[in-house]
């Protein structure tokens, strides 16, 4: 299938057993409740979700909705974004909140005010959605962002990057962790040219791809997200359907091997972990 950007090669999905031996133990592994261990399987181990902290060069992922809620954890830092459709007593102690734009599915400004009093924790924010929270949020803790953007929480980066969405003022989210592990929060965006050289300059470990609901969505144009900034893990999202993550799931499994696709599941725990060996 060709796409609009870029030329074309690739593949995604697990490495398949015809994969180099030199290529299968590199990059990125993952676990998740799940393990990737070297001829591609994986293991079921449960996971204590408050309790568990990322170990060196790890970050956690959970996809808490049908949307893009996510709750990402480094060693040091816990971050939510996009939360509605959450309860409150379900999630662990959180350091900051980002939120991408103003829509029903990415913003409950009374949730998300309840989490940021509870937690004391920071919020980042496109303008637009900022606007709206400047009353329930205390100004010292609100930091509004466009494209091009960055923050820290502690060592934890956070850089704002171009959303091609209809919102006010969309933003999608690049964050690094303390260390280097880089995930690709992309809101519901499309996919657009300039994210070719910005997954060649990232060089992401982890992209999230919308596939259905927002407008113009698809399984194609999440696919074109993975296509265009090739992670070493890519992640369906954005739908309520398993059809979409599935047919995701198909096309990149023609277009690009050495991409490993995880379709998740609502409220599972999925570990991330970069440069070690899978055993």
């Amino acid at each position: 299938m060709k796409k609009k950007w870029v030329k074309e090669e690739a593949q995604i999905f697990p490495p398949s057993s015809s994969t180099p031996a030199s290529e299968k133990n590199k990059g990125v592994g993952l676990a998740s409740g799940l393990k990737a261990v070297n001829n591609n399987t994986f293991l079921e181990k449960s996971i204590m979700l408050a309790e568990k902290v990322p170990t060196r060069n790890s970050i956690l992922f959970v996809w808490l909705n049908n949307y893009a809620g996510i709750l990402l954890k480094t060693p040091t830092k816990t971050l939510l974004i996009d939360p509605t459709d959450v309860k409150q007593k379900s999630l662990p102690k959180i350091d900051a909140i980002l939120v991408t734009h103003e829509h029903y599915d990415h913003l409950d400004q009374h949730l998300l005010a309840d989490i940021q009093k509870t937690n004391n924790c920071a919020v980042i924010a496109d303008q637009t959605s900022a606007d709206k929270l400047k009353l329930l949020i205390p100004t010292a803790k609100l930091t509004p962002v466009t494209a091009g953007d960055k923050t820290k929480i502690g060592d934890v980066t956070i850089k704002a990057e171009k959303c091609r969405h209809p919102a006010a003022s969309p933003v999608t989210y690049i964050i690094t962790s303390e260390d280097g592990v880089k995930v690709w929060h992309t809101a519901d965006t499309l996919p657009y040219p300039e994210m070719a050289q910005i997954g060649k300059t990232e060089q992401l470990d982890v992209v999230f791809c919308t596939v259905g609901i927002a407008p113009g969505t698809s399984p194609e144009t999440g696919s074109e997200i993975a296509w265009l900034t090739k992670p070493k893990i890519a992640v369906p999202y954005h739908t309520n359907t398993a059809e979409n993550q599935k047919k995701f799931q198909q096309i990149l499994k023609k277009e690009q091997p050495k991409t490993t696709c995880v379709i998740p599941q609502i409220n599972k725990p999925y570990v991330v972990t970069k440069g070690e060996k899978q055993t």
